[in-house]
């Protein structure tokens, strides 16, 4: 008996698009599973935004395709999607209510349901009396909260989020994490735009890479630090330590009033961690010793000016 195979919730196969002679999309591939948070990196102008109306069928890709559970992306399946843009498109004039009414009708909701669905979301997100309101009574952390609700609000299966944070506090921004968090977890595939590297650390499984039209770099985002791993240890020690080892070098050094210090030590690669510690071990007595992997942001950085 062979293996079951699950198609991804979201495929894009070779998508190549051109807009006046100029490539936005040079044979871009990526995948998006159930259950799972996708990050789409890359500067400004890389390619995403058209990558996400070529997904969402705002524009039509020139060469390639996408697929939407197994099957080729076409308007009968954009009910299952929710989008939030980056540029917030609500109608300022109209009340909350009545927009959840217009919206959650869009996506095939019944009156009904979509009411319901929105007290449940006024609850979790304290949003309890702002029903009757109109959109311009609102600051602009209300209307954010009330665009992510009508994005979600017809609990798609695939959710594409362009941006999700501007306009939030830290209080806020940590609100609408934890729900896509929970809506991770209750088997939405999510693909997630942004700038804001911490949110990738927080939020995504994988990262897919944009630069200059063409995907650079995909990966899960354990796996894509430790590949770019830079082979120094941080260390907090007791004692005196030199400045040089065997296979290893001081980078930089904190002492402290309570006798233990800091340090950041380079080894060369393919060093074993077990015996740069032992070797460090008969030279002080230490108390924490970690690897320093690079942060996605250092990575983005890196891999756009290597390949820019």
């Amino acid at each position: 008996m062979g293996e079951l195979y699950f198609a991804p919730m979201l495929s894009v196969n070779h998508v190549s698009k051109q807009y006046a002679g100029k490539k936005a999309l040079d044979d871009v591939s990526l995948q998006a599973e159930a259950g799972s948070v996708l990050g789409l990196l890359g500067p400004n102008g890389a390619g995403k935004t058209s990558l996400i109306r070529i997904i969402t069928m705002i524009t039509a890709p020139d060469e390639g395709e996408v697929l939407f559970n197994g099957q080729k992306m076409h308007s009968g399946l954009l009910s299952s999607i929710g989008y939030l843009p980056e540029e917030r498109g609500l109608y300022r004039k109209m009340s909350i209510q009545d927009q959840a009414l217009f919206f959650g009708r869009l996506k095939g909701l019944d009156t009904k349901t979509c009411q319901r669905e929105l007290d449940a979301w006024s609850e979790r997100l304290d949003m309890s009396g702002w029903k009757k309101k109109r959109l311009d009574e609102l600051s602009k952390g209300m209307q954010q909260k009330v665009q992510f609700v009508l994005t979600v609000l017809h609990k798609p299966r695939l959710l594409i989020l362009d941006e999700p944070f501007t306009g939030f506090d830290p209080v806020n921004a940590e609100i609408i994490k934890q729900e896509i968090l929970r809506l991770r977890d209750e088997g939405a595939a999510i693909l997630l735009s942004t700038h804001r590297m911490e949110s990738v650390e927080e939020l995504c499984d994988r990262i897919s890479l944009i630069n200059n039209s063409r995907m650079i770099l995909e990966g899960p985002v354990n796996e894509v630090r430790e590949r770019y791993r830079i082979h120094e240890f941080a260390l907090e020690y007791s004692g005196e330590l030199p400045r040089q080892g065997n296979t290893w070098t001081l980078k930089s050094q904190e002492h402290k009033l309570d006798g233990k210090h800091r340090a950041v030590i380079s080894c060369e690669e393919g060093q074993r961690d077990n015996k740069l510690l032992k070797e460090l071990s008969d030279l002080v007595h230490i108390h924490s010793f970690t690897e320093k992997l690079p942060s996605i942001k250092e990575i983005f950085i890196q891999t756009v000016a290597e390949k820019s």
